[in-house]
């Protein structure tokens, strides 16, 4: 057993439980590490919060890639393949550690990581519910610790090395894969069959429905990049594809309305709006500030246009 100080950071012991092999690898930009963990108080009992071998699932974290407990990187960064190491965390490299954990537990139990959250940060959302779920947890975030983390890393990945799904991929590469992934999802849709790779028993099962709204996903965020881009008829061509496919898709109609009142079809972008409201009621504030945009550029254009045509008759 060896005991170090990782360098140059404050509040951080290791202690390496089983030496590993080889180099330290490189923990490039889009390098997959696959790890267990279990997290432990730094009481008597070294009670155990969290542990993936319980689970039955290594963790994975693809480096640069916004994880919210980024420490757990350069812990990582600091081990060899098939090494097992023990670090002691202070209080400024464990505060988040509550809500990372949220996440983690309920993709173990098979649900959806964020739809428990309310739309605005993870902070703000434990004071709207006032609880994170899980009372342990609920404890470590009224009154942080210091915490134990044990580490066997597994195996890293550099970019090349696997096949990267959209969440690993950097912003621009996601763009570049929004028309591969939308055309899949058509073929998907149209056909009842899973692309090779996907295929199950079923094919009306989770794989090409998570395929299927991946693509649409993508395509919405692309399209709200092209608004930028002032691309308005490539935007309407995008989100008609959903809306055919997908009548209640609000967000989709909400692109949409923007994109027809960019190119002053006002009939249409008012009938895509007043869709909206009735799919998400939520969204009345921003239909409002639309709906009130668009009555002031028509005035403007009609305006514009008595002017133009006052006299020729």
């Amino acid at each position: 057993m060896q005991e170090t100080m990782l360098l140059g950071l404050e509040g951080i012991k290791k202690t390496i439980l089983h030496g590993g092999t080889g180099d330290i690898p490189k923990l490039r930009t889009g390098a997959k590490v696959t790890f267990h963990f279990r997290t432990q108080l730094c009481d008597d009992d070294r009670t155990v919060i969290d542990d993936s071998k319980v689970v039955g699932t290594p963790m994975e974290v693809v480096i640069g890639n916004m994880f919210k407990l980024d420490i757990w990187e350069t812990l990582l960064s600091s081990m060899r393949t098939g090494e097992v190491a023990e670090f002691w965390c202070d209080i400024i490299h464990t505060g988040v550690y509550p809500l990372v954990a949220k996440s983690m537990r309920r993709i173990a139990e098979g649900k959806d990581p964020v739809d428990w959250q309310i739309h605005t940060c993870g902070m703000a959302n434990m004071f709207a519910y006032h609880t994170l779920g899980y009372d342990d947890l609920d404890e470590l975030m009224k009154e942080p610790r210091p915490l134990y983390f044990v580490l066997e890393l597994i195996r890293v990945q550099q970019p090349s090395e696997y096949n990267r799904e959209t969440w690993a991929m950097s912003d621009e590469e996601r763009l570049k894969a929004v028309p591969i992934l939308h055309g899949q999802g058509n073929k998907v849709v149209q056909t009842r069959t899973v692309p090779r790779g996907y295929a199950k028993e079923k094919a009306w099962e989770v794989p090409w429905l998570k395929l299927e709204k991946m693509a649409n996903t993508l395509t919405l965020n692309y399209c709200q990049c092209l608004m930028r881009m002032e691309e308005y008829y490539e935007i309407i061509e995008h989100t008609s594809d959903i809306i055919n496919q997908h009548p209640g898709t609000a967000k989709a109609f909400f692109l949409r309305g923007k994109a027809h009142m960019e190119v002053w079809n006002e009939a249409e972008a008012r009938q895509d709006f007043s869709r909206v409201l009735d799919l998400d009621p939520g969204m009345k504030k921003a239909v409002k500030k639309e709906l009130a945009l668009l009555n002031v550029r028509m005035e403007e254009k009609n305006q514009e246009d008595r002017n133009k045509y006052k006299g020729m008759f």
